[in-house]
C-alpha cells in the first residue's frame, strides 16, 4: 500500500517561471530578472491579461486561427490560457478538441511550427525506427521538463483513425495534446504532470506519404507482428520510467484498439476511452434517456449504425446495465441489440468473415432475411433507439427520422448520432427535431447549437455525449486512488455517478446530460464514484483514499453492483485535489522573488 498521505495539486506549478506572471510582473522582479527597460512599463493584474488574450481570440476569423493561438498561448503562458479556457469553457471546448482539432491535425505538419516557440517540448514523437531507442528518448524528456514534473498521466496514439477522419499518421499527434487539455480544464489534473504522444509508426495515407511538409516518417504502417512488438517496447519503457503512470490510449485503428487494450489492461494502469470512455459516456445518456422515453428498459430495441470499436465497445456497456441494472439474463439482453455495418445487418449467416469484435453480436435469429442497409433495418427492427457510429454524414436522413418518430408514435424516439466531426455527424440536433416532431431524445457526439421550437420562446438544448464528462474524471480518480488496473465495474459506476449530476432543472427540460458549464463540479462526482468504487473492489492503494471511504461503512461496504455512490468527505477531498490556474501573482508566486 502506499503512504497515507494525501495527493495534492496547487495553483502554482512547479513550473511556473517569473516571466510567465507576464505584465503583471511587479517592477521588483523586473529589476531582479534585469528586464527593466526590456518590457512595457505598465504592471497589469491577471484580469487585464484575461481580457486582452480574449479579444484577441475573438479577433482570429477562423477556428483554426483560434486553435494556433491559444495553443502558443499554452506553450508560453500556462496559467494564463487555463484561466481563459475556464473563463469560456464553452465556447473554447470546440476548438480545443472536437470538432476543430479534426481540421488541426489533418494540417498538422503545415502547422506545427506556429503552435508553439522552438524551444517548447510538447510531448513524445517516436518513430517505428527508434523504438529501440526509446530509454534516450525518455531520458531526453526528463531533461526537457522542470524538476518535480515527473508525468502522471498519458495520451498515446498512433494516428491510424482519428477521429471520424480516418489514418492521419504523425499528425495526430493533436488528439493526445487535445485530450490533456481536456483532462486538466474538466477534473483539475496538473498540466506540467501530462505527456502527450505519439507513435509515428508511418501513414497507408497516400496524401501524407506524398506531402512535401509532412512531418512524419515516410512509410507504410507495419504488419501486426511488428506494430505489437514495438508498442511493447515503447510501452515497457514508459512504465519502467514513469511506476504509476495513467495510460490512456487513443484512436489506433479498431483491431489495435482491442488488441493494445486486452494486453495491458491486467498489467498497468490504462484505459482506452474510445472503448471505455465512449461506451461509459453513452450509457449516462442512455439511463437518462430510458427514464424519459415512455418504454420500459426491457422492451428497448436498439439499432447501432456502424461496428467499429466505438459502436461495439458502447453496446457491451449497455449490455452490461441491463444485466446488472435490470436483472435481465444476458442472451435476452444482447438479443436487443442489432448492428448495421457497411454490408447492411451483421448476421451469422451473411456470407463473409466477420471481425473478431463483430462476432459477440452478429444476429443468429434472422433466418434467411438480409437487410443490406439501414433503411432495410429500420423496417426490420423497429427500433425503439437508434445509435449512429458510422461517420457517415447525413446517415440519419428526413427519411430515417420521420420513421423513427412514426415507429415510436406511443414514445419517445432515442437518436444518438455520435460520430464526430460535424462533418461525420448521421445529423444534427436541429434536423432530429424537426423530422420528429421535437419529440427526440438527443445526444450527439460533438457540438450542436440549441434549437428554438418554431412559433414558441421554448428552447431545446441538445444532448452531448462527450467522452470529456468521463476520461477526466476517471484520470482524476485514478491519479488519486492509484488503482491496480481500470475495471469494467469501475466504469460502470462513473457512468450511474454522470446520469445522476443532472440537476432538477435539467431534468424537468429533458436534458441528458449535465450543461458543460458545470464540468468541473460534475468531474469531482464522478471522480468520487470512481475512487469509491476502486477502494470497494480492493485495487486502490492509495492509504488516503482507502482510509477515507473506510471511514463510512454504510457507503464502504463491498457490492456486487456498482452504484456511483460516494460520501461527501470523499467529495470534499476530491475538489481539493484539483489543479486550478493562479488568479493572482502572489497565488502564483507565494513566497516574493
Amino acid at each position: 500500500m502506499v503512504t497515507a498521505v494525501k495527493t495534492t495539486s496547487t495553483p502554482a506549478s512547479p513550473a511556473s517561471k517569473p516571466q510567465s506572471m507576464g505584465t503583471a510582473m511587479p517592477y521588483e522582479t523586473r529589476t531582479a530578472l534585469h528586464l527593466k527597460g526590456l518590457v512595457p512599463s505598465a504592471v497589469e493584474n491577471f484580469a487585464a491579461q484575461d481580457a486582452r488574450a480574449y479579444e484577441q481570440l475573438k479577433n482570429k476569423g477562423s477556428d483554426l486561427e483560434k486553435y494556433i493561438f491559444l495553443s502558443w498561448l499554452r506553450n508560453t503562458n500556462l496559467n494564463l490560457f487555463y484561466r481563459l479556457v475556464l473563463s469560456h469553457l464553452k465556447e473554447i471546448a470546440p476548438i480545443i478538441y472536437t470538432p476543430t482539432v479534426g481540421q488541426a491535425c489533418q494540417e498538422f505538419s503545415h502547422i506545427y511550427p506556429f503552435l508553439a516557440p522552438p524551444s517548447a517540448v510538447d510531448g513524445l514523437y517516436i518513430p517505428l525506427n527508434e523504438v529501440d531507442s526509446i530509454d534516450e528518448i525518455i531520458e531526453n524528456y526528463r531533461a526537457s521538463i522542470p524538476e518535480g514534473c515527473k508525468p502522471e498521466t498519458t495520451v498515446i496514439t498512433d494516428g491510424s483513425r482519428i477521429l471520424g477522419l480516418g489514418d492521419l499518421g504523425m499528425n495526430g499527434m493533436g488528439i493526445p495534446v487535445g485530450k490533456l487539455q481536456l483532462y486538466v480544464a474538466a477534473a483539475g489534473l496538473d498540466p506540467t504532470r501530462c505527456l502527450p504522444i505519439v507513435l509515428d509508426f508511418g501513414t497507408d495515407n497516400a496524401k501524407y506519404l506524398e506531402d512535401p511538409l509532412y512531418l512524419g516518417i515516410r512509410q507504410k504502417r507495419p504488419d501486426d507482428k511488428e506494430f505489437y512488438a514495438a508498442t511493447e517496447k515503447v510501452l515497457n519503457g514508459l512504465t519502467a520510467a514513469f511506476p504509476g503512470i495513467f495510460i490512456q490510449f487513443e484512436d489506433f485503428n479498431t483491431p489495435h484498439a482491442f488488441g493494445l487494450l486486452e494486453q495491458w489492461r491486467h498489467r498497468t494502469l490504462c484505459f482506452n476511452d474510445d472503448i471505455q470512455g465512449t461506451g461509459s459516456v453513452i450509457l449516462a445518456g442512455f439511463i437518462s434517456a430510458i427514464k424519459l422515453a415512455g418504454i420500459p428498459a426491457q422492451d428497448q430495441r436498439v439499432l447501432f449504425v456502424g461496428a467499429g470499436s466505438a459502436g461495439v465497445g458502447v453496446a457491451k456497456q449497455l449490455v452490461d446495465y441491463l444485466i446488472i441494472e435490470h436483472n435481465i439474463p444476458e442472451k435476452q439482453a444482447k438479443a436487443m441489440f442489432w448492428f448495421v455495418d457497411s454490408r447492411g445487418i451483421i448476421t451469422a449467416n451473411r456470407g463473409d468473415t466477420l471481425a473478431d469484435h463483430k462476432v459477440y453480436f452478429a444476429r443468429e435469429d434472422n433466418g434467411d432475411t438480409q437487410c443490406k442497409d439501414l433503411d432495410e433495418a429500420l423496417e426490420y427492427v423497429k427500433p425503439t433507439a437508434l445509435i449512429g457510429l458510422s461517420t457517415i454524414y447525413k446517415a440519419f436522413n428526413e427519411k430515417i427520422l420521420t420513421r423513427m418518430n412514426e415507429i415510436n408514435s406511443q414514445a419517445r424516439p432515442i437518436i444518438f448520432p455520435l460520430s464526430n466531426p460535424q462533418t461525420k455527424a448521421e445529423c444534427t440536433f436541429e434536423e432530429a427535431m424537426r423530422f420528429t416532431n421535437n419529440r427526440v431524445l438527443f445526444a450527439s457526439g460533438t457540438a450542436f447549437p440549441s434549437y428554438t421550437i418554431p412559433g414558441t420562446d421554448d428552447t431545446r438544448v441538445p444532448g452531448q455525449g462527450n467522452n470529456m464528462y468521463v476520461f477526466p474524471p476517471i484520470g482524476l480518480g485514478a491519479k488519486l486512488a492509484r488503482p491496480t488496473k481500470i475495471t469494467d465495474s469501475m466504469i460502470f459506476a462513473v457512468s450511474k455517478a454522470l446520469s445522476n449530476t443532472l440537476s432538477d432543472e435539467e431534468i424537468a427540460r429533458g436534458e441528458l446530460y449535465p450543461r458543460i458549464e458545470r464540468i468541473r463540479e460534475t468531474s469531482a462526482q464522478v471522480a468520487a464514484a470512481f475512487i469509491h468504487q476502486a477502494v470497494r473492489e480492493g485495487t486502490a492503494q492509495d492509504q488516503y483514499w482507502i482510509n477515507l471511504v473506510n471511514a463510512n461503512p454504510a457507503l464502504s461496504a463491498t457490492s456486487d453492483t456498482p452504484d456511483g455512490t460516494y460520501s461527501q468527505a470523499i467529495l470534499d477531498e476530491v475538489k481539493s485535489s484539483m489543479w486550478a490556474p493562479a488568479e493572482s501573482v502572489q497565488q502564483l508566486f507565494p513566497t516574493k522573488l
